[in-house]
């Protein structure tokens, strides 16, 4: 999904920018990172639905306990902050 570009900096191709912003599916991602993202999603939307085999599943596939970890709480930071400014009525700025 990312790649180094010659000055270091982390790239990430236009056309995959857009489908990762409207449909993450039809994206052309690995399998590792389709199942990052899928996992993400679930535990925005229905984290109460994720048992020990889809854990064991995203094991299986080499994630670690140090990556499942991360990415829960980078992804409930961002539901947290989310939740917070939509119900305070802040809008973004122009």
């Amino acid at each position: 999904m990312r790649r180094l570009g010659s000055n270091d900096t982390l790239t990430v191709d236009d056309t995959l920018k857009e489908k990762l912003v409207t449909d993450w599916r039809t994206a052309d991602l690995c399998e590792f990172d389709r199942l990052m993202l899928d996992y993400v999603e679930r535990v925005a939307r229905a984290a109460y639905e994720i048992d020990a085999a889809y854990i064991d599943n995203l094991k299986a596939h080499g994630f670690t306990d140090r990556m499942l970890h991360d990415i829960v709480q980078v992804t409930a930071y961002f539901s947290y902050v989310n939740r917070l400014a939509d119900g305070l009525g802040v809008e973004l700025e122009d």
